[in-house]
């Protein structure tokens, strides 16, 4: 009995590797074949088909050969380096949601790349590779071992990636603002493009995809045996330090050579594993050869669906279309096929620093004069100093010699403190709502929704009245949260569902940033600036928006706060203790979403306040929450107000936009905290 049950497994198992390869060769062909026929100019198939087999000198041979057959091939490479680098990812970290874009591999060789760019543009030209290669090597080794290392899960290791990209993404925005001559050519490069214009790319790539695939099936074997228990494999003889440094070696390495030739392009190395796993295969001899199809015929058809586009007169890069199929995947992938904690304690994480309790009334005090003065002293700095004794007059008389450059820098200073002070409270309830300390609305896709809303009109349709700017930016953050809530709400808004479906969503919302900049040309211009976080130019109809944000939010948070703070007991015990969790919760990240959108509706995607404020708050008076959101609120506001007074009179006349000058700031910080909350154990 137990022989024929035996027999009937095989057969099933030999079924579906059959399917599994013949499908995906299937459509790897028909694509093939679609790709070369559909473009700037339709070409029959009968023609295709004598141009490979009898090519003349014809203009559509030459355009089938010369343009068409190098973006197909560099596909092929492109799309199965990818999703092999995916799957040895997932084998190596034991972790469903690992890679190269969410280790961050994808945006350190891109970083490094524009680096190289502006500093070494000969040495770049001539190894494109050597500088993605260390870009993407760092990345993944930052984001896997802030994630926790071997002890990292899921969610610490999506959520430590996707900070990492955060991160560089900033670094390489700057890059872009401030070398925007020598970097303009890297924009459409950076947002993912198949485009060749000979075959030096494919004879670049293609014996380096070769020869590390070929070096991942005869390795294939050892990461089969990390499959099982470290101690066990350590048992059977498997050197496993050995095989995880070669599985990682290996896929940055496919991950650098693919970036330095295409561009950053994601969720090839998450669908495709997966959609190959879901047949059964799990031995790495067969897996990774079928992910090599598959990601080949996925990319492939992301590309021939961004042509399908670019004839609409509209160009889209091939990695944006991969994002929005890729997107949606990652969302079925948390609903449906990853187990979640009922009490979401997965993704609850300790910064595992000391709380030093100081007075809070002599906390108070300090932040609150520390904050008033702030604001004074940024109105005496910019282009033109203004002498601290003509401030004070000139603020009081409509005549005097100041008062018009203080009636500019008066509402933007004030839209800065109240960016920054929204920003802050927004991430002490989403922190609290998620019980994660290193969470803020970047996490849950607000930010990436504000910006394509403001994106959308500024590109899409121009010439808008400017109050349409922070409308779309309110509408768009608030669309993000409505999804995000909407698909987690029947999983209980556990934490951890929330994070990963805001890392969707992120990805989503990004993927049609990119496309409106490369539609619009915008990279570089004041539009793109806004996207980095920036106070130049504000009025004082930004001061009311953003001070109606806080009037009614703020005594709201207030009032419910003790609510609130039972949400950092499991949901069970807060459950016992009469709180409505989902309820409790959904309030929570709604006021924290709401007030995160007011601000990216005047400011832009200022990053890091919402993470950093809060946590040097905790630090000094503990978990009290309504304490929390007074002196954060204080906290957020300086921080922004110092970086727009230090932008606007660094480099005067030329401005530092305040996103990047807090990105500066806060990235080691916020590194630090990374650090310990995997490294040194949780707070006491």
């Amino acid at each position: 009995m137990s022989t024929i049950r035996l027999r009937a497994a095989r057969s099933v198992y030999n079924w579906r590797t059959l399917s599994i390869y013949g499908g995906g060769l299937a459509a790897l062909i028909v694509l093939f074949f679609i790709s070369l026929c559909y473009g700037e100019a339709d070409i029959p198939l009968h023609t295709v088909i004598e141009a490979l087999t009898a090519r003349q000198d014809t203009l559509e041979h030459n355009m089938i050969w010369d343009l068409r057959m190098p973006r197909t091939m560099i596909g092929l490479c492109a799309g199965g380096a990818l999703a092999v680098a995916g799957a040895l990812l997932q084998t190596i970290t034991r972790n469903p949601l690992a890679a190269s874009d969410t280790l961050g591999v994808n945006a350190g060789a891109y970083f490094v790349v524009v680096l190289g760019s502006v500093l070494f543009p000969g040495v770049l030209a001539k190894s494109p590779f050597l500088f993605a290669a260390m870009g993407g090597m760092f990345a993944a080794a930052a984001a896997y071992f802030m994630g926790g290392g071997r002890r990292s899960n899921p969610v610490r290791l999506a959520l430590s990636g996707l900070i990492i990209s955060m991160v560089l993404g900033s670094f390489t925005s700057a890059l872009h603002i401030f070398f925007s001559m020598k970097t303009q050519t890297l924009f459409l490069w950076g947002a993912g493009s198949l485009v060749q214009n000979d075959w030096s790319g494919v004879q670049y790539a293609w014996p380096w995809v070769a020869g590390l695939m070929l070096g991942a099936l005869l390795l294939s074997r050892q990461w089969d045996m990390l499959e099982l228990d470290e101690s066990t494999a350590s048992s059977l003889g498997q050197r496993v330090g050995g095989a995880r440094a070669a599985g990682l070696l290996i896929s940055v390495l496919l991950a650098a050579i693919i970036v330095s030739v295409v561009g950053p392009i994601g969720f090839v190395g998450l669908v495709a594993p997966h959609l190959v796993r879901l047949s059964g295969l799990r031995k790495n001899g067969w897996l990774l050869p079928a992910a090599f199809i598959w990601g080949a015929a996925l990319l492939i058809g992301a590309d021939v669906l961004a042509k399908m586009v670019h004839n609409s007169s509209m160009q889209l890069p091939t990695g944006a279309v991969m994002a929005i199929i890729g997107a949606p995947w990652l969302i079925w992938l948390v609903l449906t096929r990853m187990k979640m904690s009922g009490t979401g304690a997965s993704s609850s994480m300790s910064t595992g620093v000391r709380t030093q309790r100081w007075s809070y009334r002599r906390l108070a005090i300090l932040f609150s004069v520390l904050a008033v003065l702030l604001v004074l002293l940024s109105t005496m700095f910019g282009g033109m100093r203004i002498p601290l004794a003509d401030l004070l007059p000139s603020l009081f008389t409509p005549d005097g010699a100041y008062s018009a450059m203080i009636e500019l820098r008066i509402p933007r200073t004030l839209v800065a403190a109240g960016a920054g002070m929204a920003m802050a409270i927004s991430g002490v309830l989403i922190q609290m709502a998620v019980r994660n300390p290193l969470a803020d609305a970047s996490i849950v896709g607000v930010s990436s929704g504000a910006g394509f809303g403001a994106m959308l009109v500024l590109i899409a349709w121009p010439g808008q009245p400017i109050y349409m700017l922070p409308l779309a930016a309110i509408v768009g953050a608030g669309l993000a949260a409505v999804i995000v809530f909407s698909l987690a709400w029947r999983k209980g808004l556990n934490p951890s569902v929330v994070i990963l479906l805001g890392i969707a969503v992120s990805a989503a919302a990004g993927a049609g940033i990119q496309v409106l900049i490369v539609r619009g040309a915008i990279y570089g211009s004041s539009g793109y600036i806004w996207l980095t976080g920036s106070t130049y130019a504000r009025s004082w109809d930004d001061v009311k928006i953003i001070a109606a944000f806080l009037v009614v939010l703020l005594p709201l948070a207030w009032r419910l706060a003790r609510r609130f703070e039972l949400l950092v007991f499991d949901d069970q015990s807060a459950a016992g203790l009469g709180l409505s969790v989902r309820r409790t919760r959904l309030l929570a990240m709604t006021a924290g979403v709401l007030l995160a959108a007011g601000a990216v509706a005047c400011v832009g995607t200022v990053g890091f306040i919402g993470l950093i404020a809060p946590h040097m708050v905790r630090i000094l008076t503990g978990p009290h929450l309504r304490r929390s959101i007074f002196l954060s609120g204080l906290a957020g506001a300086v921080m922004l107000v110092l970086a727009d007074t230090i932008g606007r009179t660094v480099m005067a006349p030329t401005e530092i936009p305040s996103g990047l000058l807090i990105s500066l700031i806060g990235t080691p910080y916020f590194l630090y905290l990374m650090y310990r909350s995997n490294w040194r154990g949780p707070a006491k």
